[in-house]
């Protein structure tokens, strides 16, 4: 590997120098680095502790260090003390990542300790890693949260610690497995480069016989080089320290004991402590090795650590001679690794802001890595679900002051969050409600509602007065089962609302008495054996005999695949010996390949809903588990609604329960996913690019994270299938897709957590889960064209908010408007309006991306220019800077540092004039603007409504 084209050597957060003088800081960032001798094996120690964002304990209890019969952690007595140990000695050095937990302490210090540590940032002996209000999960988080959750924590950094706080390097060492997509907003934002803990034990072995530990991670094949490109190390212990050198409180090993002492134990410490860097060199191309010094919630007597550390480099840099080498040098280019691995602020933006409301912490603590995947205390649990609900109600409030003054009307907004097991008292009980339909994405949508309701006929008009086709229901078994005593409703309101780009559509409904002439009885659903369900897109044949899913035909394309749905579950391994590992929180452990069928006999309880606006097979694999199968008029895919839970664990099994989709299609072991919502990565069975898989678990070794979709094909069709969460999913033989929609397990698998996922909800007899897969047929050449807008749409999804109506006016004189758009005219389909907040005092943070790759749809990847200045209705944009995808920094003063790789050198583009009324996007482009705006809104006035 050479060095970067600035001189510098090997990046990585300001650390203390062992075999080399430790030089007085000179300043923050790459000028603080101590000096280093190109003749020597160079030892960075860095100083850290890593300080999860709730696990074992609460984000609180963490914090204050309570409950430490739980785990002896206290995060404001860590910060406390390192500070105090920085300030004793200028030669000491400390990188912190967590955010969140930084920015509390921060709010409780006086201003004379602030100033203390802005020093200390101001020298470069603090510097900040990461940066992001957590270290987010990669393999389950959406890139949409993923950004706001780091553009959060590096604002707070900007803003209290100026240019020296923001992070250089990306600092991703606890979580479990690394994204490309990630991997490609990191390098967006302006990281140098990024280090990680955790890699399959395998592929590490490999890279250490290789030396090829350190890599430069081509995360975009969209993107030209060097802008997705990213230097990434794997460090050597995952993020502890070597073996017998940890000085925290919490360790057991020896200190470093020099002088006159019998217990003199240097000669031991300083060779043991040779022989492990010249053993980690061996792994590594260049002579600068990095030892992370420190573990989980370390540093609380951060004088512990400090006083060994400093004992331990001026024992070892003692013996090392004034022209002599530790080990050779083999300098080579480090290899290319391809890769293989929100709504509501745009409302609120849309008028002008007099209070600015935000869940954002709240969901960007719920992007911690052991938030999203489970991996923590069901106390922890409970407590990331309190977060959201609190962080749920600011975001209500915040709907409902935009609304309102969008909608010059002062409503008693109604925010029904049970509907999909219809409860919603407002629409069971009154006789005349309104429905407004909120759409944050940049295209026109027509979206299906569902209400509970009581009456046997309703009327429905759209914003202009005209009758809306609605239909009325029973409520069905499913859905009354899984709400209990919840709701009263008995029946359903289903119409088909459409909702403006960025903006909403209101509707009335009104229930109608008999006597009305509009009203018709009650009606009875066609109900019988289904054999198939069509509308004018898409025809779904069932197996008579069965009542399974067989066959799906798209009657645009007149194409046809035999599919074959049902649901399945593998029995846990329980690890009742040392030999055998249990399925638990961390592991999918499955103790047989095959998985057992739900319906105990492939064959299900199944009737067919018919009516004119939709049509449903309802069919019943267990007295827990169960499906509707849906197609609604104008839906050019087959919706799946599926309801599991409670499992059932009576039998001794803890259950992980799949839903398998079986085709004729031949697939070559070939799969495809996505990576964080965005980029789709090709997975092939029982094979790993990097190094030849030794394959000892072939369902789980072959699971892979599904954020928003899966699919297979072949040379000529493509079977795809979103999801609307986060899922494990796979294809374990050719032709077949399976995601996993549920767990309960009965044993922990004793990777840290010390508790089985047996999580038992309210009525203490386990969880049950709702969720949609949506299902496309499609030939290879247009697929993308159909599953890169479904995705967002599922994401996204337009919001209904109630009101009983007839509100007054929100401002005396202010028309009354039941129908807006934030938009002059909708976004090109590959264009995606991702971000769309309040910023400063009269200004905005906009981010446009380009949601296609390169190369995957004729029409779709190809290059998009948009009009910035004449886009929006509700504002003008009076001037617009381009930042970096943090949005911290202008993006004319981002800089990174220039990697020479194996394939050669590959200039950053300078960055073109900025003109608002042409923005190019690229194919995998997102750019990011702040927009100074003034506010056309009627109504709004200069001091805001």
């Amino acid at each position: 590997m050479t060095k970067p084209a600035s001189g510098m050597a090997v990046p990585g957060a300001a650390a203390l120098l062992l075999l080399l003088l430790v030089g007085a800081a000179a300043g923050c960032g790459y000028q603080s680095c101590p000096p280093t001798r190109p003749g020597l094996l160079n030892v960075h120690l860095v100083p850290h502790t890593h300080d999860d964002v709730g696990w074992l304990k609460t984000v609180e209890q963490y914090f204050y260090g309570v409950r430490n019969e739980v785990q002896h952690a206290g995060v404001q007595y860590i910060l406390d003390s390192v500070v105090a140990q920085l300030v004793a000695d200028p030669s000491r050095r400390f990188i912190y990542a967590e955010v969140a937990f930084l920015a509390r302490w921060w709010r409780q210090q006086d201003e004379a300790t602030r100033r203390t540590v802005r020093q200390l940032v101001e020298q470069g002996r603090l510097e900040f890693v990461g940066g992001g209000w957590c270290m987010s999960d990669e393999a389950a988080a959406h890139y949409g949260p993923a950004i706001e959750q780091l553009a959060l924590g590096r604002r707070f950094l900007r803003r209290e610690f100026g240019a020296c706080g923001t992070p250089r390097v990306a600092w991703q060492i606890d979580p479990f497995g690394h994204s490309r997509q990630l991997a490609a907003i990191f390098a967006q934002m302006g990281y140098d480069g990024l280090f990680v803990g955790r890699v399959d034990h395998q592929d590490k072995a490999t890279r250490e016989g290789l030396r090829e530990m350190e890599l430069l991670w081509r995360a975009s094949e969209s993107l030209s080089p060097p802008a997705a490109d990213l230097f990434t190390g794997i460090l050597p212990n995952v993020y502890n320290p070597p073996s017998g050198f940890c000085w925290d409180q919490l360790c057991s090993d020896p200190p470093v004991v020099d002088e006159d002492s019998e217990e003199n134990n240097v000669d031991s410490i300083v060779s043991t402590f040779l022989q492990i860097a010249a053993s980690q060199a061996e792994r590594y191309r260049t002579n600068h090795i990095i030892m992370t010094m420190g573990s989980d919630f370390q540093y609380e007597n951060a004088n512990l650590w400090f006083k060994n550390m400093d004992k331990l480099i001026a024992h070892v840099n003692a013996r090392v001679p004034e022209n002599g080498r530790l080990l050779p040098l083999r300098g080579r280019p480090p290899p290319v690794l391809d890769g293989l691995f929100h709504q509501p602020t745009c409302l609120q933006a849309l008028r002008t802001p007099q209070q600015q409301l935000s869940p954002g912490e709240a969901v960007a603590v719920a992007q911690h890595h052991d938030a999203v995947t489970g991996t923590e205390k069901q106390h922890v649990a409970d407590d990331y679900a309190r977060q959201l609900a609190a962080g749920w109600e600011s975001c209500q409030l915040l709907v409902a002051n935009a609304l309102a003054s969008l909608g010059g009307s002062k409503e008693n907004f109604v925010f029904c969050n049970a509907l999909n097991v219809s409860v919603c008292p407002l629409t069971e009980a009154a006789g005349r409600f309104t429905v407004i339909l909120y759409n944050p994405l940049g295209r026109q949508v027509s979206w299906p509602i569902r209400l509970p309701v009581n009456g046997a006929s309703y009327a429905v008009t759209d914003p202009q007065g005209q009758p809306v086709p609605s239909e009325v229901v029973p409520v069905s078994n499913f859905t009354r089962r899984l709400r209990g005593d919840g709701g009263s409703a008995v029946r359903e309101l289903l119409f088909q609302a459409s909702a403006p780009p960025l903006g909403f559509s209101t509707f009335t409904v009104s229930r109608l008495s008999r006597g009305d002439p509009r009203a018709h009885p009650a009606r009875t659903p066609v109900v019988s054996q289904p054999r198939e369900i069509q509308n004018e897109h898409v025809r779904v044949l069932f197996d008579p005999l069965t009542g399974l899913l067989k066959e799906i035909q798209d009657l645009d394309k007149s194409i046809s695949l035999p599919v074959f749905q049902s649901f399945y579950w593998y029995n846990a391994s329980v690890g009742n010996d040392e030999s055998s590992q249990a399925s638990g929180a961390y592991i999918f452990r499955p103790n047989s390949s095959e998985p057992f069928p739900v319906s105990g006999s492939k064959r299900v309880s199944a009737h067919l809903v018919k009516n004119a606006l939709v049509q449903e097979v309802h069919q019943n694999f267990s007295s827990w588990c169960s499906q509707v199968v849906r197609l609604r008029a104008g839906q050019p895919y087959v919706e799946l609604e599926w309801t599991v839970g409670p499992i059932p664990v009576a039998d001794g099994w803890g259950k992980e329960i799949i839903s398998r989709f079986e085709t004729t299609l031949q697939t070559d072991a070939r799969f495809y996913t996505d990576s964080n919502g965005r980029q789709i990565l090709e997975r092939r069975r029982d094979y790993r690019p990097t190094w030849n898989l030794s394959q000892t678990e072939p369902v789980a070794g072959n699971y892979y994270p599904v954020n928003s979709r899966i699919f297979i094909k072949d040379k000529k069709f493509q079977l795809t299938v979103l999801t609307d969460r986060s899922q494990g999913g796979s294809s374990i033989f050719d032709g077949s897709l399976e995601l996993m929609v549920h767990r309960r397990l009965l044993y922990d698998d004793n990777r840290g957590v010390g508790e089985p996922l047996v999580e038992l909800g309210a009525n203490k007899q386990g969880l049950v889960v709702r969720g949609r897969h949506l299902v496309l047929l499609d030939t290879v050449e247009s697929a993308a064209n159909r599953h890169r807008l479904l995705a967002q749409e599922l994401f996204m999804a337009p919001y209904a908010v109630l009101a009983p109506g007839g509100g007054p006016s929100y401002r005396r004189g202010q028309p009354r408007v039941r129908q807006f758009s934030g938009l002059r005219r909708e976004l090109p389909p590959n264009v995606h309006l991702l971000t769309l907040t309040p910023w400063d005092a009269g200004a905005l943070l906009l981010r446009l991306e380009h949601q296609f790759e390169r190369g995957e749809s004729a029409n779709g990847s190809q290059p998009v220019t948009v009009d910035l200045l004449n886009l929006f209705s509700a504002f003008t944009i009076v001037s617009v800077q381009e930042m970096s995808l943090g949005a911290d920094l202008p993006l004319d003063a981002t800089s990174r540092l220039v990697w020479t790789p194996a394939t050669g050198l590959a200039q950053p583009r300078p960055v073109p004039k900025l003109d608002p009324s042409r923005i190019t996007l690229q194919p995998m482009e997102i750019r990011t603007f702040l927009a100074t705006v003034q506010y056309e809104v009627p109504g709004a006035g200069p001091g805001g409504p």
